[in-house]
Formats: C-alpha cells, structure tokens, sequence
C-alpha cells in the first residue's frame, strides 16, 4: 500500500540528532515530503545521505537560495524521479526554498513550506501575495493533472488552520495569522476547486489532529496545537486513502533532561503526518 509522509524538520542537522534518523529508518513510506531542511546539498549531515543510501532513497532538494539556514524542502522517494521541478513559476518565492515537485510514474508529489505571517506586518502582507500567486497556480495545475490524467498531493506545512476543528484555542486567535478569515477563505477555495484535504476527509469530526504545538508552555503536554500540516490531493488519488495519521511522539524532549536511547521523543515542534494510499 502506497504511503505518503510529510514532516517539518525544523532544521535538518539538529533534527538528525534528536530522532529524525530513527523515524526515516523505521518509515514505509514510498515518499516522504521534508519542510525547514535549512542546509544546502553539502550542508545535509553524513549520516543522514548514508542512511538515504541505505535504505535506497532518492532525494530531491529546493535549498533556499536567499537566506542561508532557512526554509528548503525536499522529497525522498524510493524510485528515481520522472522529473523534479522547483517552485511554481513566481520569481519573488522561487528562490526561497519553498516549494519542489517531483514525478513519479501516474503521481505527482510536491513539498511546500507557506509563508509564515504575522498579522498587519510586512511577513504578512508576504504571505498575502504567496497566497494570491500559489492559488492561481494551484487552480491550473489541478486542471492539467485532471487533463492529463496524473493524480498529485501537495504536502507541507501550509501554516493555515482552515476550521475552528483545527486549532485548540480558535477562539483567542482569530486576528491571528494562520487562522484569519481570508487564509481559510483561500483554502476554501481550493477545495471548493476540487482539491481533497485528506486528513480532514478521514477524519471529518474530530478536533485535530494537530500536528504543530508552541514549544512555550506545556502545550505539547496538553495537546493544545494547530493543524497546520496537510495533505492536499486530487480526487482520484484521494478516494483511495485508506487511514491518515499524525505521528506524536507519546513525550518531548525536555530541556535539560538526556534523551535514552530507543526513546521516542519529540524531535520537531511538527509531527510527520502519514497517509496510506490503495494502489491504484
């Protein structure tokens, strides 16, 4: 059964050491979508590139090529991409690390890092225009893929919590980046395109699952997060997901305590969020 995974690393070389490692060893996944990589093509730890060779991963990556140490995607396969495509055709987000697609035999499989905003500030008035220029891009490239009989799913941490089921606290922040009423308006839109939110399709009435907690606070502890990590699919490949799941680890890493072997701690502020695929 084919499965898909998305997972913001925050920042590949630390998340190497806190249990990344262990997660990519243990995955089944036929792709795995990474978001905050963080380090160019040299920059990636030795033993991450040994364990991809190991277990037979291909990997595509979008460094950013603005900021150093920031953003980048990437896509693990298991086969050798058709075609590996980076950004979308917008000269002001292209450069920044934040979008890549890779084709495979029948599916597309993209990665994306979405602005991260700040409310009545120039980040979100950045946000605003990557929305306005991946929504265009999005409402084509759903077009041809029907045209051309190709499935694809969008993974990624999109930063949006599109309903009140998708965030903990949706009350105190609804003036809050991520949760304003023209970001969900725009994912509505999507869907309302045709595009499937996988996740929420599986999952249709529950709170979460969320996939970002603060490290502030306890709010890891308290399950007190945002569902911010989706997957966004084409119908066809979306009527064949059979069970999505928000992989939390059951504890966090807390400061200053030493993490045990074998102990399967938090190793991002996201949990990967997995989905199984029939195959076609």
């Amino acid at each position: 059964m084919p499965t898909v995974s998305t997972a913001n690393v925050n920042g590949v070389r630390a998340a190497a050491g806190k249990g990344l490692l262990e997660w990519i060893s243990a995955s089944d996944a036929e792709a795995v979508c990474l978001q905050e990589v963080r380090a160019l093509a040299d920059e990636i730890p030795a033993a991450l590139t040994d364990l991809f060779a190991e277990h037979g991963w291909w990997m595509s990556l979008a460094p950013s090529g603005t900021a150093k140490g920031r953003s980048g995607v990437a896509v693990l396969t298991r086969t050798e991409p058709e075609a590996v495509r980076i950004g979308f055709g917008d000269d002001e987000i292209d450069a920044q690390g934040r979008y890549l697609e890779v084709d495979l035999p029948g599916l597309t499989v993209a990665s994306l890092y979405l602005t991260k905003g700040v409310t009545g500030t120039e980040k979100q008035e950045a946000k605003d225009r990557f929305l306005d220029s991946f929504g265009a891009y999005l409402a084509a490239v759903f077009d041809r893929s029907a045209a051309e009989g190709r499935e694809m799913v969008v993974c990624g941490d999109w930063n949006i919590a599109p309903t009140e089921l998708d965030l903990r606290n949706w009350k105190s922040n609804r003036q809050n980046s991520g949760f304003l009423p023209h970001e969900r308006q725009w994912w509505a839109g999507l869907l309302a395109h045709g595009w499937v939110d996988v996740v929420r399709s599986l999952h249709p009435d529950v709170d979460g699952p969320y996939s970002w907690w603060t490290y502030r606070g306890r709010a890891f502890d308290n399950d007190v997060g945002w569902r911010i990590d989706h997957q966004l699919a084409t119908p066809g490949l979306a009527a064949r997901a059979k069970d999505a799941l928000v992989e939390r680890a059951p504890s966090h890493d807390r400061h200053g305590e030493k993490r045990q072997r074998n102990d399967h701690q938090r190793w991002s502020d996201h949990a990967p969020v997995t989905v199984r695929y029939e195959p076609s």
